[in-house]
């Protein structure tokens, strides 16, 4: 069985607050991906202490000219900004240790238009291959994310599962799978239950929400209901994240989240 982890933001109060609040709500774990300017020991404590997992952590650096090198304006489809996502992945590295936290999503950056699609694509998964040297035997894996394009990352280079499962197959690293958005996939190419299916030995991490508008599930078109159901008929037991918002309480929507498990 999977494990449900909550949106950080659903929940009142500072970063090392929402363990507690998740753990009130009834969840196990809780997702929150910035980690910068997180106090790691206090997260630490919090954890240890209310038992709640910290379920990915997204690739960044403290140095702000790298993490200027690594976002969506260039990323890892430029060749010339690999050492520095090797030395982003270390730092964040670092942290998940710190946190216990068993993923880092990464990003690719935006498409070019100076090379070809096929430059692109190879750089990207030379510098997965890279990367994955250096999670080797940490516990922690790198998960790489498509985006849709239609509505909230226009210019972003991946985008169908298609190309990521390519990828994941290429980079040939057990540390180095997907992050599926089932709200992202459903705008760029719908189908999900079946990509899901198809791909899960490929998948490492699932985010959802729903669509329109990325609230929480029951709030669009998506019968969540089913996806969960199809989700752990794979065997697939990871975290499934609300990246999303709300249109109800905390409280509210906690229980509304937990009860799709019923089905």
């Amino acid at each position: 069985m999977f494990t449900l982890s909550a949106n950080g933001g659903w929940f009142d109060g500072d970063y090392y607050n929402r363990y507690y609040e998740a753990k009130k709500f009834g969840f196990k774990a809780v997702e929150m991906l910035g980690w910068k300017d997180v106090d790691l020991d206090r997260a630490r404590a919090a954890i240890d202490e209310t038992g709640i997992q910290q379920s990915c952590l997204l690739f960044s650096s403290k140095d702000p000219e790298i993490d200027k090198i690594l976002y969506m304006a260039r990323g890892i489809v430029h060749a010339d900004t690999h050492d520095s996502f090797l030395r982003a992945i270390e730092e964040t590295l670092e942290a998940a240790l710190k946190l216990n936290c068993p993923n880092i999503c990464v990003t690719t950056g935006n498409e070019r238009t100076d090379v070809s699609r096929y430059v692109q694509h190879t750089n990207i998964v030379t510098a997965l291959r890279r990367a994955s040297d250096l999670v080797k035997g940490s516990g922690v894996k790198l998960v790489l994310e498509p985006l849709n394009v239609i509505r909230d990352h226009k210019g972003y280079y991946l985008v169908t599962t298609k190309e990521a499962a390519d990828i994941i197959d290429e980079v040939a690293s057990p540390d180095v799978t997907i992050l599926y958005d089932v709200y992202h996939q459903q705008i760029s190419e719908g189908n999900v239950i079946e990509a899901i299916r198809n791909n899960i030995s490929r998948i490492g991490h699932i985010h959802v929400g729903d669509v329109p508008g990325r609230q929480q599930p029951g709030t669009g078109e998506l019968n969540y209901r089913n996806i969960f159901k199809a989700i752990d008929e794979t065997g697939y037991t990871g975290f499934v994240t609300f990246e999303c918002g709300r249109t109800v309480s905390a409280e509210q929507v906690s229980a509304d989240m937990l009860e799709l498990l019923n089905w």
